[in-house]
């Protein structure tokens, strides 16, 4: 058996390509799930996943988990059956094409310019986050439970800008609604935080770890850390126009907490192969992604959830997903398959 740990990146509704990618290493029944760091739209794919997990009591139940993903996207896509979607999809406008009209339709771009000049908080008793009716639906006496894989939802405290990590029972609707709080869509979730005695603001995750992957170094989780990689880290064509310059820093916002965490491990393996620190623990790390796809894309397909787009993420996630496995199967709980030293070098 070859256990390994899930470090699931936020990005809004690209978080669909984690649900490809998890669909299919579930198929594997030589994987375990041991560790899950998710953030954002990655929180919900791990609350989901290991709810599912779970629920035979064992954390082995993986026809659970995938069913469990699929009401999850189904609830964000807004429809009870994605098939005819699936069908449909191949037919459509390509992805890049999708995107380009959805970022320049007229609702969109009145929503994008209402997003920076008007505050949340505006809308006073009118305001409510739309993810809450989902997330409230967990199952969470599973989504807390000490069986199964080892769960952790990052979000940002607006008050000290720093981190903040639930885990076990400090796992809620609301630690899972502030990791995927966009402070210039939705009002700050404020929690009773029982580390501080007070109630504390939050704010997205994705600012400060994204995701966090310094959980999954405990002792008793395996080295092999999987990161599920959604927003490009690298762009070919500098961005010109208004769109494609915000985009950008969105991704390169996102992407900024990973990298420096990545960094220090690169860090770290120089020390121990240079034989100049002892004791410390060589993480493994190993990355699923399609830059190429995700490239297509942009924030207005993160914000509105088409059934199309969810459909083709889906896909490429388990492609993704497919060709990781093809080459690096064997890697897992050998080596790490990601070239840090090019990476940084």
């Amino acid at each position: 058996m070859k256990r390994i740990n899930l470090a699931l990146q936020g990005g809004g509704a690209h978080g669909a390509f984690t649900w490809g990618v998890i669909d299919r290493l579930l198929e594997e029944e030589d994987i375990e799930i041991a560790g899950i760091s998710g953030t954002s739209a990655g929180a919900l794919n791990g609350a989901a996943l290991k709810a599912g997990l779970v629920a035979d009591g064992k954390g082995k139940d993986r026809a659970a988990a995938k069913a469990n993903l699929d009401w999850l996207w189904h609830q964000i896509a807004g429809v009870q059956d994605l098939r005819l979607t699936h069908w449909f999809a191949p037919f459509a406008p390509p992805s890049e094409v999708y995107s380009a009209v959805l970022e320049n339709s007229p609702l969109f771009a009145m929503a994008d310019m209402a997003s920076r000049v008007v505050s949340p908080y505006a809308y006073g008793p009118f305001y409510s986050n739309p993810l809450e009716r989902i997330v409230e639906r967990f199952a969470y006496d599973r989504v807390c439970a000490e069986t199964g894989p080892a769960l952790f939802v990052s979000a940002t405290n607006v008050r000290s800008g720093k981190i903040r990590v639930f885990e076990g029972t400090e796992i809620s609707t609301q630690s899972i609604l502030a990791s995927g709080c966009l402070p210039s869509i939705f009002q700050a979730v404020e929690i009773h935080d029982e580390r501080t005695g007070q109630v504390e603001a939050f704010w997205d995750g994705g600012y400060t770890g994204n995701p966090a992957l310094f959980p999954l170094f405990r002792t008793d989780l395996p080295a092999d850390v999987l990161v599920v990689n959604i927003n490009p880290l690298f762009r070919p064509d500098v961005p010109t126009s208004g769109g494609d310059i915000q985009n950008r820093i969105n991704e390169i916002s996102f992407n900024s907490s990973l990298l420096r965490e990545l960094r220090a491990i690169h860090f770290v393996h120089r020390l121990v192969a240079e034989n100049r620190v002892e004791g410390m623990r060589d993480v493994l790390v190993h990355m699923i992604a399609d830059d190429d796809f995700m490239r297509d894309l942009s924030v207005a397909t993160k914000i509105v959830p088409s059934p199309v787009i969810l459909t083709r993420l889906k896909a490429a996630g388990r492609a993704a997903a497919d060709g990781f496995l093809a080459a690096h199967k064997p890697d897992l709980n050998e080596r790490g398959s990601v070239d840090l030293q090019e990476m940084f070098g």
